[in-house]
């Protein structure tokens, strides 16, 4: 914090002068309202202005032998423990070019000898007062600051929680397991950050964006909360009339998480996106996908990541019904979809970290008692 616990009682005032009679001069006249410190040189200056607490303010001559002043205060001003630290000149060069000099460097004053003892007091009561002032005002923007980081910290925490909530009230009712969230939301952060440095996609893929995508994949599947189970869980291929009704889960989450907005009374940033992700992930290159039929760039970057992600992850992985394919295999078959299903910009970037997609999944694989404990869950839900 800016102000010192000695500066409720008496300031100090370190005095910088290399003649003795000077220091004691100073010494008398300062004593009596001030902590007074003395320095007989630069050296010995920077080493008392460093120790804690610190001085309140300094009175700094400039013709002294070795370090002269004006180092002094440039060395005071380059240290973050010292630079706050108001200095006042108090020298007998009386030249404009010395005065411009000491002020451009740093110093709040410029007092030539011989010095007159009440217009002096003056001028360290009011540099005091100023000095006092600008502590206050630094430790108040301190103070709200960290409560700003703190309470963003907490915004933060609760849009995770939320998130996380819903991604989990989908995940208990369908076939997949919570990892199928943790390495979709990662699969996506990597293809998004390799993508950042392509001139045709950098402009959109910001940090911000890049950590709003991955805030919301999660939300991808929300809308499979509102299919009947005989559709979700059945564990053979889906009729063509189940088949319409499986795909409304882009729909059904789109409107889900606009509800929540509505709710809110406010538009949310990771939630806008999650709209995009909810309803659009199933929508292919080509215009063949759903619910909209959407063509190319009119499906959201964000729903068109997310794409190639969930398709991928769906291979690979283990279900209660079914083993995971090999990567190499999966690898192709996206290749394949390469202009057809995937944007073919994102398949490439796909191609290109194929081996940390590997990573990613081993990282966050399905484990024996991950599938089991599905099929126990699915087991009550549909029994």
């Amino acid at each position: 914090m800016g102000s010192n616990i000695h500066s409720v009682a008496k300031p100090t005032i370190l005095v910088v002068d290399d003649t003795p009679d000077i220091l004691s001069l100073m010494m008398e006249l300062l004593k009596g309202e001030y902590i007074v410190q003395l320095a007989n040189g630069g050296e010995r200056a920077l080493s008392l202005a460093g120790r804690v607490p610190h001085p309140d303010l300094i009175l700094l001559d400039i013709m002294m032998p070795g370090m002269d002043g004006f180092e002094v205060c440039q060395k005071l001003k380059s240290d973050t423990k010292t630079r706050e630290i108001p200095v006042v000149f108090l020298t007998a060069k009386a030249e404009l070019e010395d005065e411009k000099k000491g002020l451009e460097i740093g110093g709040v004053d410029y007092i030539t000898k011989p010095i007159s003892p009440p217009i002096l007091l003056a001028r360290v009561k009011i540099h005091l007062a100023l000095k006092a002032h600008a502590d206050f005002l630094r430790d108040k923007s301190d103070f709200l600051e960290t409560e700003v980081s703190k309470r963003t910290r907490e915004v933060v925490a609760i849009q995770d929680v939320t998130i996380l909530t819903m991604a989990s009230l989908a995940e208990t009712r369908d076939s997949e397991t919570g990892n199928h969230i943790r390495r979709t939301q990662f699969y996506v952060k990597a293809l998004a950050e390799h993508l950042a440095a392509h001139p045709k996609f950098s402009a959109q893929l910001t940090d911000g964006y890049i950590q709003m995508l991955f805030k919301s994949a999660p939300l991808h599947d929300i809308g499979k909360v509102g299919i009947p189970d005989r559709i979700l869980l059945k564990p053979g291929r889906l009729t063509p009339d189940e088949f319409e009704i499986m795909k409304t889960h882009t729909t059904l989450g789109r409107d889900a998480i606009e509800h929540a907005e509505k709710r809110l009374g406010l538009q949310v940033g990771f939630l806008s996106m999650a709209k995009d992700i909810a309803l659009s992930h199933q929508e292919k290159w080509d215009g063949s996908g759903y619910p909209q039929g959407l063509v190319g760039e009119a499906i959201s970057l964000s729903a068109r990541l997310m794409a190639v992600a969930d398709v991928y992850d769906a291979l690979i992985s283990r279900r209660v019904y079914k083993d995971g394919m090999p990567h190499e295999k999966a690898v192709a078959i996206i290749q394949e979809g390469r202009g057809g299903h995937f944007d073919p910009d994102l398949v490439d970037a796909f191609v290109a970290l194929q081996e940390e997609f590997r990573q990613i999944a081993a990282r966050f694989a399905d484990t024996d008692a991950d599938l089991a404990g599905k099929k126990m869950q699915l087991e009550r839900l549909s029994g």
